[in-house]
């Protein structure tokens, strides 16, 4: 189940489900690659698989900062023909890329109006989700578990860093004391 504070708006969620099809679940804490469910839960045609997850896997990469968004996307809209058109006074994409340009035609959408940099991935446990703060501001998927198997990577992550102050700071666990 999906937390409406994480979803992202309009078609962009369909791209933020397929980031999320590689994961990495709490229990495990090993990565997860689900796409075969998640093709077939969207009925993306068998041909279609192998360019959809090569698109998954390097719009995560821009996602998590490990390479350009813009090269990224500028890639993947030559190699999916990805081209606009003016329709009844409003802007309409055309391509040759399947499921993979339609995909594309929503981050291509979402560059435009500003909401594809809010695309964001939590650097614990990498889970994809929309930022919806004022400020663009979050950093981590959740602060508080999301139920009996939620993780709260953002707490977890406050907790780990006050320890690693405590430890370092002077004078503090010593038995010198005195």
């Amino acid at each position: 189940m999906v937390s409406v504070a994480q979803e992202a708006p309009g078609a962009l969620e369909a791209v933020r489900e397929l980031l999320n099809s590689w994961l990495i679940p709490n229990d495990t804490r090993q990565p997860d690659d689900r796409f075969d469910a998640w093709a077939a839960a969207h009925a993306v045609p068998p041909a279609d698989h192998a360019g959809v997850r090569w698109l998954r896997d390097e719009l995560r990469s821009a996602v998590e900062g490990k390479a350009d968004p813009d090269a990224v996307v500028t890639a993947w809209i030559e190699r999916t023909g990805v081209r606009p058109r003016v329709s009844g006074g409003s802007l309409r994409f055309r391509h040759d890329g399947g499921t993979a340009g339609d995909l594309l035609v929503a981050v291509v959408t979402a560059v435009g109006d500003g909401t594809w940099r809010r695309l964001k991935t939590c650097p614990d446990c990498r889970w994809a989700f929309y930022d919806h703060t004022r400020n663009a501001s979050k950093r981590w998927c959740l602060m508080s578990a999301g139920g009996p198997d939620g993780r709260s990577c953002g707490s977890i992550a406050k907790v780990r860093a006050y320890r690693a102050r405590q430890a370092s700071a002077p004078g503090i666990g010593s038995s010198d004391a005195g």
